[in-house]
């Protein structure tokens, strides 16, 4: 697999990353350990070398199973995890407090069994710990040897701003999709301005732009997407001319809609590392696989023209979720 430089500290990865949440986590139950540790060797043997957790997600189930599954080949890769809950645990709220940082990170690496971690993120911007806090911890940990890189995830310009004056931002990673595009407008050109690399997480619009998912679609209790606006049926059905235009590029491309849905997000900078998830074998081929298909000018010309067409309905988190991005 190709592979792609995340900010000016020279992160090398693959140029499509594994995110590898859904395993443990949010989607509903977790995936069976054996499966999920085979589907993560089978990652790497394609190429990936990049891969994406935290120590909520479970919590700290995933960052376990990644430890345990990629240990072998761990020198050949990178792996990023995130820190910012109270207790690994979203609803109890932030915490990005420097003593907790230094506490997290020596956890998460006993469970990834490394020595250091190659990208910590701030998982969400905590407005009661100043940025310089925070960016001057993580820059102590690199200084340690514990980390390589710095990111932060779903922040704000001026927070991304902030950071990057201390210690330098090697990656962002907020969702980016066909189906959510609001980076475009500030987010981006920051990015671009400061060299730094960006990781659009849910870039198949959480399995929607698959066209798997229909107004009739359950989900169950253990899956977030259903407290989702964007989720619910009507939504769903309004949004559904976005999954149609899809699904006819994929048709003359010989492609699938994941395939497309990558292959756009790869092609809209060369600093942008998508990280999808699965926990099938058959969808992780399929999504590598999208690094091979190229959207010619007139083809990305011709989908620009058609989303500027298209009003997507329903928000992408709920109330509470909704007050932690962008900060």
């Amino acid at each position: 697999m190709q592979t792609r430089t995340l900010g000016a500290t020279g992160l090398e990865v693959s140029a499509i990353g594994l995110g590898c949440m859904g395993l443990s986590f949010a989607y509903g139950p977790a995936t069976d350990k054996s499966q999920a540790i085979e589907l993560l060797r089978s990652a790497f043997e394609q190429g990936v070398t990049f891969f994406d957790t935290a120590e909520c997600y479970g919590p700290f189930t995933n960052e376990s199973l990644l430890g345990e599954a990629l240990k072998p080949m761990r020198q050949q890769l990178v792996i990023a995890t995130k820190f910012g809950f109270v207790e690994g645990v979203p609803a109890k709220g932030l915490d990005s407090r420097p003593e907790t940082i230094r506490r997290v990170v020596d956890e998460s690496l006993k469970r990834l069994q490394t020595d250091y971690i190659d990208l910590l993120y701030q998982h969400r911007v905590d407005p009661n710990v100043p940025m310089a806090d925070v960016a001057g911890c993580v820059k102590d940990l690199i200084a340690e040897g514990k980390v390589r890189a710095f990111g932060l995830s779903e922040a704000g310009v001026d927070a991304i701003k902030q950071a990057h004056e201390i210690q330098p931002v090697a990656a962002l990673q907020s969702e980016y999709s066909l189906w959510w595009r609001e980076p475009e407008q500030e987010i981006l050109p920051t990015l671009e301005q400061l060299g730094i690399g960006f990781v659009p997480f849910s870039p198949l619009g959480k399995g929607f732009l698959t066209g798997a998912i229909t107004a009739d679609t359950h989900f169950g209790d253990q899956d977030f997407r259903g407290s989702i606006p964007r989720f619910q049926a009507d939504a769903i059905r309004a949004n559904q001319v976005l999954v149609d235009l899809i699904s006819d590029i994929a048709s003359n491309k010989q492609a699938t809609n994941a395939q497309i849905a990558l292959a756009w997000v790869l092609a809209q900078k060369s600093w942008m590392v998508p990280i999808p998830g699965t926990t099938k074998l058959h969808r992780l081929k399929e999504n590598i696989d999208a690094a091979n298909i190229s959207l010619s000018v007139d083809e990305l010309s011709q989908i620009a023209k058609q989303l500027e067409e298209l009003e997507i309905v329903g928000q992408r988190y709920n109330e509470a979720a909704q007050k932690m991005v962008n900060r």
